[in-house]
Order: structure tokens, then C-alpha cells, then sequence
């Protein structure tokens, strides 16, 4: 018969305790100290949950109460503080050093104290342009220097006094080159325009121009004798021009520079007549104060007659009374000079501060005295009728003979 043993009763077994799968979370760094920071205060406040309580083994090796030991989570490891990152300084640039400046050397090519051709040449060539005067010397002088300062100012190149290459490039491409005889002064005739045996109205002409400044004496015929050959080589000596007795372009240019223009009169030998004086050919239209230097007259002319003429003196040397033609540009009947301080009545003004006006010290001392240009008159009644005619816009011509 079957016996029945008895059962064995199994003590019974509380179930295993849930256990929370432990997760890693991978956070950034900052993430996981907020985490941390946050559990940190619920603790501190009481708030945190008993994690025991749900099945947290709590210290390690320490069975579970009512079950066995549960293996200990893996510790989450604490987050290592964020480095602190400092930032790297950005270098400062350094400012560079400006090269210093370097003002170039200008070699001078030719400076006061040189002497020589080339000097010459430079003086020749000024010459040309009208910035030297005078004899060519060859010496780097003052009056060269000048010379020099003056042309490189005109031409916006720095007014040294030195010739410098740009100066001297410059003043060669405005000028020809000078000869021989130029640099030396050698004067040469040139090429005969009138000479003995000539005759016609050139030597006229030629003869009466020489008359006017008393180099020719003999009467006005036309012909080119002895007496003309006289008088030119006379007129050439006294200006240093090659002494020939004939005449060359340069003889004829100075010659017409220093007269006027004959008059029919001049050219055929006819005087003028008592208390009236020989016009110049300008003076033969229209209405004009007509002024002779050498004949020391003032006429009235109106279409080319006489109406009055008077007595006249002018400036000195170092005060010329301006030869040309002009026009009356101002009257002023009671003027006085702002320069001099002195009374000029009657003034007729022709040109810059020039006039023809009553004079007292002429009146008074006659010739042995001059104005300073003007043109004096010493007969109140006859500067007062001349200024009564006279009108603005008339002409005034000036001259020598």
C-alpha cells in the first residue's frame, strides 16, 4: 500500500525585490553638474525619495531586508568641474618704424664761384631768354646767379642760383646753342644794307634818323658820301657795334630803336617856321598834343594845323618823360601831386602819372631845372587855353625830335 508521506512544505519566498536597471546617461559636462547640484539640494531641503525603500541595497555588500543581497549599482561617476578656459591675449602689433627720410643730393652742374666755357655758354643762353644782361665773362658771378634764380622761379623749379641737371635741361630746350664768337663777344658785321656810293630815300632816311641825334650835320641829299660814312661809323663806335662805316641789320635796328620816323619836312630839308616847330607824322590827323623834345615845344594840331604851341620841359635822367604815342585819360584842373606834395594846375594826365600841367619853378628857373616826367609848361595863359580845348580821348604823341 502506497504510503503517503507527508509533504514537505517549502518555506515560502518573498519575491525579489524590484531593481531599477541601472541606466547611463551620457550629458555634457555643464548638464550633469546641474543634475548634481539639483539632487544636492532636495536632499538638503528633505525632499529626496528613500530610494532603500523601493529596493536600493544601501551599503554595498548589505543584504536587502526580507531577501538576499542585491549587486550594487554602479556608482555614476561625479562630474569633473568645467576648466576653466582662459583666453589666450591677442598680440598687440607693434607700429613700424617709418624709414627715415632721405633727401636726395642734387649735384650741381654749375654754381657761383665756376668760371669757364661751360659758364659762358650758360650766360649766352640767359641772354637769349633776356634773363642776363651784358658782356658774356665766363665768371659764376652774382649778376649770373641772379640770372639763374630768376629763369628757375619762372619755370617752377627750386630757386637755388645753382644749375642743376632739371635746370639746365630746361634752359637748353628753350635756347640754341651759342657760337664761338657769342660766347667770346667777338662782334662780326653782318651782311651790308647801305654803304658809299648808295643813294635814294633809304639813305634819306638813314641820314635825317642820324640828324635827330646829332651824328649827321650835313644836308639831307640822298646820297651815301663821305659825311654819311662819318656819321655812321661814329654811331657805331659809341654803341660797339663793329665799326664799318656801313650799314648792317644791327647798325639799322639800334639806329630805328633810338628815333622816329622822319618827317616830310626832315627828309627835304625844310625848316620850321618861326614860333612853330616841325610835327612828327603822327601828329598830322585828327586832334593831337603834339610834343617835341628835341624842339622843346608843345603844339595844339587839329587835322594837321597848328592852333597854338608853347614852351616845354620834361624829367631828368633819372625821371623820363616816356616817349610813344598816348591818349588823355584825365583832367584835373586844380591837381596836387600825392607823391611829391606839389601843385600840378591844369594837369592833363596821359600816361601812369604823367601829365602835361602848368609849372611855377619852371616859370621861374626856366631850364636849369626838370620835372619828374611830366611835361611843364610855363605860360599860365597858354596851359589855360590848351586845357579849354583839350578833351579826353584826344591823342598825345612824344618824341624825340
Amino acid at each position: 500500500m502506497p504510503v503517503s508521506l507527508p509533504q514537505r512544505r517549502l518555506p515560502r519566498q518573498d519575491p525579489l525585490p524590484h531593481v531599477r536597471p541601472t541606466v547611463t546617461l551620457l550629458l555634457p559636462l555643464r548638464r550633469v553638474a546641474a543634475v548634481a547640484t539639483a539632487g544636492a539640494l532636495l536632499a538638503l531641503s528633505a525632499c529626496a525619495p528613500d530610494l532603500r525603500a523601493v529596493g536600493d541595497p544601501g551599503p554595498a555588500g548589505s543584504p536587502a531586508p526580507g531577501g538576499t543581497a542585491s549587486p550594487a549599482p554602479s556608482p555614476v561617476a561625479s562630474p569633473s568641474p568645467s576648466p576653466t578656459l582662459t583666453p589666450t591675449p591677442t598680440p598687440t602689433p607693434s607700429t613700424p618704424t617709418a624709414p627715415p627720410v632721405v633727401t636726395p643730393t642734387v649735384t650741381a652742374l654749375y654754381s657761383e664761384g665756376d668760371d669757364g666755357d661751360g659758364v659762358r655758354e650758360l650766360q649766352h643762353r640767359l641772354a637769349q631768354l633776356e634773363w642776363f644782361e651784358g658782356k658774356i665773362t665766363g665768371d659764376y658771378e652774382t649778376a649770373t646767379r641772379l640770372a639763374v634764380e630768376g629763369f628757375q622761379g619762372k619755370r617752377t623749379l627750386p630757386a637755388t642760383g645753382e644749375v642743376d641737371q632739371a635746370t639746365w635741361d630746361v634752359l637748353v630746350k628753350m635756347t640754341r646753342e651759342p657760337t664761338h664768337d657769342e660766347m667770346y663777344n667777338i662782334m662780326r658785321p653782318g651782311p651790308t644794307l647801305l654803304a658809299e656810293g648808295a643813294t635814294g630815300d633809304s639813305v634819306k632816311d638813314l641820314q635825317a634818323r642820324l640828324k635827330q641825334i646829332a651824328w649827321y650835320e650835313a644836308k639831307i641829299d640822298g646820297i651815301y658820301g663821305a659825311k654819311t660814312v662819318e656819321a655812321v661809323r661814329g654811331f657805331q663806335a659809341k654803341r660797339e657795334i663793329p665799326v664799318t662805316g656801313e650799314v648792317d641789320q644791327r647798325t639799322l635796328d639800334r639806329l630805328k630803336a633810338m628815333t622816329r620816323r622822319p618827317t616830310t619836312d626832315e627828309l627835304n630839308n625844310v625848316a620850321p617856321k618861326p614860333g612853330t616847330m616841325s610835327l612828327d607824322d603822327r601828329c598830322l590827323s585828327g586832334r593831337v598834343v603834339c610834343i617835341s623834345k628835341a624842339q622843346r615845344k608843345l603844339a595844339w594840331v587839329v587835322d594837321g594845323e597848328i592852333q597854338m604851341t608853347m614852351d616845354v620841359r620834361f624829367g631828368s635822367e633819372l625821371t623820363p618823360t616816356r616817349n610813344g604815342v598816348f591818349s588823355v585819360y584825365w583832367k584835373s584842373r586844380n591837381h596836387v601831386s600825392k607823391l611829391y606834395g606839389s601843385a600840378m594846375p591844369w594837369a592833363m594826365f596821359f600816361s601812369g602819372g604823367q601829365a602835361v600841367h602848368y609849372s611855377a619853378d619852371f616859370a621861374a628857373r626856366g631850364y636849369n631845372g626838370s620835372s619828374h616826367g611830366c611835361v611843364n609848361v610855363r605860360s599860365k595863359e597858354r596851359i589855360d587855353a590848351l586845357y579849354s580845348q583839350v578833351r579826353e580821348g584826344d591823342t598825345v604823341v612824344v618824341y624825340s625830335g
